[in-house]
C-alpha cells in the first residue's frame, strides 16, 4: 500500500515537472522570437505596424503567462484557484482568437509577407489564419474535457505550441532561412517531447495527444497547399474588402 502510494506520488510530481518543463519552453520560444521587435524594443513602445498588432501581441504574452500560472497552480494543488483563473483563461483564449484573426486580416490589408518567403499577402495570409482556427478548436475541446485533468493539459499545450509558429519563425537564426519547413519541424519536436513523455510514464501515447498533435502537424502540411489555393485567394480577398469597410 505504501509503495503504491508513493509511486503515485513520483509520477504525480514527474508530470508536474515535466509540463511545467514544458511551459517554460514555450515561454522561451516566445522570448527568443519576439524579443529584438518586441519585449526588448520596449513592448508598447516597440515600433509595431498598428494598434491591433500592440494588442494582440499583449495578449498573446498574457496566454502563456497563465499557461505557466495554471500549471503551477496544480503542481502546488491549488485546484480551487486553477478553476477560477480558468474562467480568465476562457476570455483570454476567445481574444486570442478574435485579435489573433483581426491582426493577420490587418497583415493582408497591408501586403505583408515575411521577407524573402516568396509569398504573397494572400498566401501569407493562411498561415496565421489557419494557426488561429486550430488554435480555437483545441482550446474548444480543452475546455469540454475540463474535468478529465490528463486530458485537458494535453490539449492546452498542444493548442498553445499551435500558435508558436511565428516566435519560432523569427528566432535568430540562419537555419531558419535556409532550410524549409524548420518551423514546423520545430512543433514536432515539441509535440514528441508530450508523445515522449506519455510512454515512458503510461506505456502508451495518450489519445489527446495523439489527435492533437496530429491535429497540429496536418494543419502545418497544409498550409502552403491551402494558401496557393484559387478559392483561399478569393477568401482573402473579400477578408481585405471587409476589413477596408470596417
Amino acid at each position: 500500500m505504501a509503495t503504491a502510494v508513493m509511486q503515485q506520488t513520483g509520477s504525480r510530481r514527474l508530470e508536474n515537472l515535466f509540463f511545467s518543463g514544458m511551459a517554460l519552453l514555450i515561454l522561451a520560444s516566445m522570448l527568443l522570437g519576439f524579443a529584438r521587435s518586441y519585449f526588448l524594443a520596449g513592448m508598447w513602445r516597440a515600433p509595431l505596424p498598428s494598434a491591433i498588432v500592440h494588442v494582440h501581441g499583449a495578449v498573446f504574452s498574457s496566454w502563456i503567462l497563465l499557461l505557466i500560472a495554471q500549471i503551477s497552480l496544480v503542481s502546488a494543488r491549488q485546484v480551487k484557484w486553477h478553476r477560477r483563473l480558468g474562467m480568465l483563461g476562457a476570455g483570454l483564449a476567445t481574444a486570442m482568437v478574435v485579435l489573433g484573426i483581426m491582426a493577420a486580416t490587418d497583415s493582408l490589408a497591408r501586403g505583408f509577407s515575411p521577407p524573402g518567403s516568396r509569398m504573397d499577402a494572400a498566401t501569407f495570409f493562411a498561415f496565421p489564419f489557419v494557426q488561429v482556427a486550430i488554435f480555437a478548436v483545441l482550446i474548444g475541446a480543452a475546455f469540454r474535457a475540463r474535468r478529465d485533468p490528463a486530458t485537458h493539459k494535453r490539449l492546452m499545450l498542444i493548442a498553445t505550441i499551435a500558435v508558436l509558429g511565428p516566435a519560432i519563425n523569427r528566432w535568430p537564426f540562419a537555419v531558419m532561412k535556409r532550410v524549409p519547413l524548420t518551423t514546423a519541424g520545430v512543433l514536432l519536436m515539441l509535440i514528441l517531447l508530450l508523445v515522449g513523455f506519455d510512454i515512458s510514464t503510461r506505456r502508451k501515447i495518450h489519445r489527446a495527444t495523439l489527435w492533437g498533435g496530429l491535429t497540429v502537424m496536418v494543419s502545418q502540411l497544409l498550409l502552403f497547399p491551402i494558401g496557393h489555393s484559387a478559392i483561399w485567394h478569393r477568401f482573402a480577398g473579400w477578408s481585405v474588402r471587409v476589413w477596408t469597410g470596417l
